[in-house]
């Protein structure tokens, strides 16, 4: 079981404390001793206030701030958790994607998603409706992009006739592509034109808000990856497909109330059920609470999941 931190870039109402140059390589590189695979970063260009106020989180660029990552480091990974696809069109999208995979030494993984906060869609002026085939659109747009010269690409919303986008990916064909969302649309976009499935946790009060299918427990995994595998042996797909999903049970991490088997037994299950990948959220309220979580995380945990 590989893990991925996700980096409190979003905690930009703390200013420099997390969203700095100096506050990004710290964690970055607390993350890479510590034995994680990878650091990620949300993407939330322009949310509504009224989401903001039940909980959502504002965020650095998600480009920006894995480039500033990418640069304090050498080896960890930098996953994207997860990128709005229709909020942009995807041949600016592909140059960044390539663009930092290039200058990381091949480090990009680029987590998508359609996107679900109908007011920011609005703000953009992206119709919402449309973003399921704007995020298809959008993949076969950036692979085109990223292995084709002289491109024509000839779609609904995106048009290219005869582009050549330099430099290429340095991870060839391209990028590692996961697709975030619970849904089967979401389910079918990952086995048709990605590399890997980023479900979460959703519970069923919750739904409805974030416009994607409950899941509740590996049992739900597990029945969503017999989806896959059927959507699969249909297009004669026979390459794995990467599972990421973000870990339960570390609010209590750092404190004598976390308990360290029950996380772990709940990991066991996970793998068991097809999961490969944990998204992990530690989180501090200041930037040294946070570097000690992180190399807590990879004494007490990370150890064990190796």
């Amino acid at each position: 079981m590989r893990c991925a931190l996700l980096l409190h870039t979003q905690r930009v109402d703390l200013g420099a404390e997390f969203a700095s140059a100096p506050a990004v390589a710290e964690t970055a590189r607390a993350a890479e001793r510590a034995g994680f695979d990878a650091v990620a970063v949300t993407d939330h260009p322009f949310p509504h206030d009224e989401w903001m106020r039940s909980g959502g989180h504002h965020a650095l660029d998600p480009f920006v701030a894995l480039s500033f990552a990418a640069a304090a480091t050498a080896r960890i990974r930098l996953l994207t958790f997860i990128y709005v696809l229709p909020y942009r069109n995807p041949f600016l999208s592909a140059k960044a994607a390539a663009s930092l995979d290039v200058l990381s030494g091949g480090r990009f993984v680029f987590g998508v998603a359609a996107g679900y906060l109908e007011p920011e869609f609005a703000a953009l002026g992206v119709p919402f409706v449309e973003r399921d085939a704007l995020a298809d659109e959008a993949i076969r747009a950036m692979k085109a992009a990223w292995t084709d010269e002289h491109v024509h690409f000839e779609g609904r919303h995106f048009v290219a006739r005869g582009h050549t986008a330099l430099p290429r990916p340095l991870q060839q064909p391209h990028p590692p592509i996961w697709v975030g969302g619970n849904s089967k649309r979401a389910i079918r976009r990952a086995v048709l034109l990605g590399d890997g499935w980023m479900p979460i946790f959703n519970p069923a009060a919750h739904a409805s808000r974030r416009r994607t299918p409950a899941i509740e427990s590996a049992a739900d995994v597990r029945a969503r990856l017999a989806y896959a595998a059927e959507v699969a042996r249909a297009a004669g797909r026979t390459r794995p497909l990467e599972v990421a999903i973000t870990a339960r049970g570390l609010g209590a991490f750092g404190t004598p109330r976390f308990d360290r088997e029950t996380f772990l037994a709940d990991v066991a299950e996970l793998r068991a059920a097809g999961v490969t990948y944990l998204t992990v959220n530690l989180p501090a309220a200041s930037r040294a609470e946070h570097v000690e979580r992180i190399a807590g995380f990879g004494d007490e945990v990370l150890a064990r999941l190796s």
